[in-house]
């Protein structure tokens, strides 16, 4: 994180007498007003201001509220149109039409290339509102994928502004703060009798997410993008240790150091969560991040092959906890347990694996029913009772697998443009690590190793629930900004090789 990164100053500086008018209307109020409405007045107007002389701060609050959603819905009752990440959202969005406003930053940007497969994955979703049943449940659903298209502008403008870094750290701070209470939770600070685990020893972890999915889910995205910072501010040391500014080299070996310690918190956090999905989603993240790591592909291919026989020998040879085996071979078991279950017999055992293919079987009845466009976009849940199997009349929200929920809700029309969405944002980022910088290069391996997890994760879960898609269309920002140099280079050499226009 660059001292430099963060900037204060405005370009547009007001008239005195407009400076003295604001605070005399400020003092009036404060005089005039109950102790406690002035003194929320007055803390409102310190926070507005941090915000406005520094905007990166108001996206690391959105991502560190944006959790608390189901916590707030289940122990106040607000009113409120509106959920905590939303709000967060709008005010991210004023604070940064405000700061491009009083910086005479007016001028719009080239459009990012991220965009692209983003407004295809989109497009494709808008015929199935027109056979939706609740076409504001499409809507809902369909505003989600706007709101990252947002985040992608505001993040990658403010990140081109010398705030790349500092996001970068919001997205793993703010997953941090849920790793440590969720961490607190394992050991006996949930109390949830259901969420009992390894023998009645431990607890589920949730955090804040009320359930232990979208907790994990958030551990796994944000795991990759901790190790890809801490491995590329480890290749800048490397590069620097003998330049003219050793202190640098020393400075980013710390940072380093700090980043393999988050890393660390979110892999205890992760495997605190007992999700197997997200061990899943790790497991395919590390070997992508693995791979590609290293520039030259053969060596890629022998680090591959020497962790897939660590892991075979650990496997074989008993090295991993009893319980955790027994959690990952239960999950192997589910793959391999797609069958018709509406004969199947039910016991304490099997129940939450015949439950979850139940809801996939249901997903296939609609995408039969509907094969174009679907059922709606976002109505899932609403037409679940027209096509569920018998004994399972309860719809859990989605279907417990992303690719089926989209298939049913949108049809192939909106599976394939989200499938061919996710393809070009993924080798867009392989393409831009030719990047010559080792710190973005470090991040786009570990946004690299985020899309694997969300892509392999979303197998069994839906992960664009509980705010996590704030999360996303914040990394995906990032991954519009660190793939530019990349580009720019790309446009280069392309000169060079053929000429000036």
């Amino acid at each position: 994180m660059n001292g430099t990164a963060l900037h204060t100053g405005v370009h547009t500086a007001l008239p005195a007498w407009k400076w003295l008018l604001a605070a005399l209307v400020v003092g009036a109020l404060v005089a005039l007003l109950p102790l406690p409405v002035s003194g929320l007045f007055l803390a409102g107007g310190l926070v507005m201001m941090a915000l406005f002389l520094e905007p990166a701060l108001a996206v690391i609050a959105m991502l560190a509220v944006a959790p608390l959603k189901a916590l707030i819905e289940t122990e106040t009752s607000t009113g409120w149109p509106f959920d905590v990440g939303q709000i967060a959202l709008l005010l991210t969005a004023v604070v940064w039409g405000l700061w491009r406003i009083s910086h005479a930053q007016l001028r719009a940007r080239p459009p990012a290339w991220v965009l692209v497969p983003l407004l295809i994955l989109s497009l494709g979703f808008a015929p199935s509102l027109w056979s939706a049943v609740s076409v504001s449940a499409g809507v809902v659903e369909w505003a989600k994928w706007g709101a990252v298209i947002l985040l992608v502008l505001i993040v990658r403008d403010l990140a081109g502004a010398g705030r790349g870094e500092w996001i970068a750290f919001g997205v793993v701070w703010a997953a941090i703060l849920q790793a440590v209470l969720g961490i607190y939770q394992f050991y006996g600070g949930s109390g949830a009798a259901h969420l009992w685990i390894d023998e009645f020893r431990h607890f589920r972890a949730f955090g804040t997410f009320g359930q232990p999915n979208p907790f994990s889910a958030l551990m796994g995205l944000v795991l990759p993008l901790a190790l890809g910072l801490a491995w590329g501010y480890a290749g800048r040391a490397w590069r620097t240790r003998w330049g003219s500014d050793p202190s640098r080299a020393r400075l980013d070996g710390a940072r380093a150091l700090w980043y393999g310690g988050c890393a660390l918190l979110l892999l205890a956090g992760l495997i605190a969560s007992w999700g197997r999905g997200a061990w899943l989603g790790f497991g395919v993240a590390l070997i992508t991040m693995v791979f590609f790591a290293p520039r030259r592909r053969w060596l890629g291919v022998v680090l591959i092959a020497a962790l897939t026989a660590g892991a075979l020998g650990m496997w074989g040879s008993g090295m991993l906890p009893p319980a955790v085996q027994a959690r990952l071979e239960s999950a192997f078991a589910d793959l391999r347990g797609w069958r018709d279950v509406r004969g199947a017999p039910l016991n304490d055992a099997n129940y939450a694996t015949l439950e979850r293919l139940a809801h996939w079987q249901a997903a296939i009845n609609m995408a039969s029913a509907h094969p174009w466009t679907g059922v709606g976009l976002g109505n899932y849940e609403v037409v679940y009772a027209g096509y569920a199997l018998p004994r399972w009349p309860l719809a859990l929200g989605h279907a417990h697998n992303d690719y089926l929920n989209i298939l049913a809700e949108t049809g192939l029309v909106g599976v394939t443009g989200y499938v061919l969405g996710w393809a070009l944002i993924v080798l867009g980022t392989i393409r831009a690590l030719r990047q010559t910088d080792p710190l973005k290069r470090g991040i786009l391996i570990g946004l690299l190793g985020t899309w694997a997890h969300f892509l392999a994760h979303s197998l069994v879960d839906k992960l664009t629930v509980n705010n996590l898609f704030l999360h996303l269309g914040v990394m995906l920002g990032l991954l519009a900004w660190a793939s530019e140099d990349a580009a720019r280079a790309s446009l280069r050499d392309n000169v060079h090789a053929h000429g000036d226009f």
